[in-house]
């Protein structure tokens, strides 16, 4: 399997990517949508809300925080999780400029 070569594209066009992947999987989306509407849970909520297994929750919870679009604080025994307002923010901004990209109506297109 060949390299992906991410290091030829800009760091905005990583970061359109990665953003992108991490919304292209509907577990991860359902899992935004319910920490924006409870403003946050511990891991086992997310299990019986989605309906996946534990560790399939958990490896889409490890996704979302490593691009920081959530964090996750320890209570005892469990991780309360929660949206990062910064980081999510950061990123309507650059996917909205990406998103917000037009075809003018007198382009010729192929």
């Amino acid at each position: 399997m060949g390299l992906t070569k991410t290091e030829i594209f800009t760091d905005q066009q990583n970061e359109i990517s990665l953003f992108a992947k991490v919304l292209g999987h509907p577990a991860r989306v359902a899992i935004l949508q319910h920490l924006f509407k409870t403003n946050s849970c511990v891991c086992g909520d997310l299990v019986n809300e989605i309906g996946l297994a534990q560790p399939t929750i958990s490896q889409h919870l490890k996704e979302l925080k490593y691009l920081g679009l959530i964090k996750g604080n320890v209570e005892g025994t469990s991780v309360c999780y929660c949206i990062n307002t910064h980081n999510w923010t950061a990123m309507k901004t650059v996917m909205t400029a990406f998103l917000n990209q037009d075809i003018t109506e007198n382009q010729d297109c192929c």
